[in-house]
């Protein structure tokens, strides 16, 4: 029980990022996020200007840019699938190179890489510069529904512990001779995996218990609540607020 606490994402520091309230940045978050998916995928002088606020906001925090590169690899599978829409799209087709691909789907392709970049780019950097922690109490704050609330907080909570306990395992098959080289050793996957579950239930009964014991009645305890200054809104929204500069620039062109 006195395993890590889903501090892999946060980067410690102590700069005006840093140091604003986290429902502050996630509201920011959020607005921003819309504001680049209601941009048209046409407007491609707007999502470098996006890219742009973006490297200016990461300059701020002091984050490292490998350290947000191998956080953003989340977005892969987007990656593929662009990859593949300009083969797979129908209509009218374009020579690129040796290919002939559809001119829709390379506008859609585009669209998703952009709009999907510039989101994992912009919410990696509210994860380096928030702790979990203080992403619970802002979901609180935010009045979000108490079960999505626990859910949120328990996962960050337990989330490594279970990630612990599968290494643990991996490392006693291993110690055993155990290698998973072919189908025939799925089943002791599978018989691990549901060892996994079991012992994961039985933590969760007994600190469903455990909790109820110490007075719990459905809601998470928070010490102290979050508040916000004027100026800290003011420099939280400066982000989504020129996004929807950019955006206003882009459609009136």
């Amino acid at each position: 029980m006195g395993a890590g606490h889903g501090h892999n994402l946060h980067y410690h520091g102590h700069t005006v990022i840093h140091r604003l309230p986290a429902h502050a940045k996630l509201v920011a978050l959020l607005l921003f996020v819309i504001t680049v998916v209601l941009t048209p995928r046409t407007a491609i002088a707007a999502f470098v200007a996006y890219a742009a606020i973006l490297g200016g906001v990461a300059a701020l925090t002091r984050v490292p840019a490998a350290y947000l590169l191998k956080r953003m690899v989340v977005e892969v599978p987007f990656v593929v699938f662009a990859l593949v829409l300009p083969v797979v799209a129908t209509g009218p087709r374009v020579q690129v190179g040796p290919f002939t691909v559809s001119e829709a789907g390379l506008w859609g392709a585009w669209g998703l890489l952009a709009k999907g970049s510039l989101g994992v780019l912009a919410s990696v950097l509210f994860g380096a510069t928030t702790e979990p922690r203080e992403m619970v109490r802002a979901l609180e704050k935010l009045r979000l529904p108490q079960p999505l609330v626990q859910i949120a907080a328990f996962m960050i909570r337990y989330l490594e512990v279970v990630a612990g306990e599968m290494q643990r395992m991996r490392i006693a098959r291993e110690s055993r001779g155990f290698r998973a080289r072919s189908v025939r050793q799925w089943p002791v996957l599978a018989s691990s995996l549901g060892a996994l579950f079991i012992r994961s239930f039985e933590r969760g009964e007994r600190v469903h218990l455990a909790m109820l014991s110490r007075g719990y009645a459905g809601r998470l305890p928070f010490a102290d609540q979050l508040a916000a200054s004027g100026r800290q809104w003011a420099t939280a929204l400066a982000l989504p607020a020129a996004g929807a500069t950019v955006l206003a620039a882009a459609v009136l062109a």
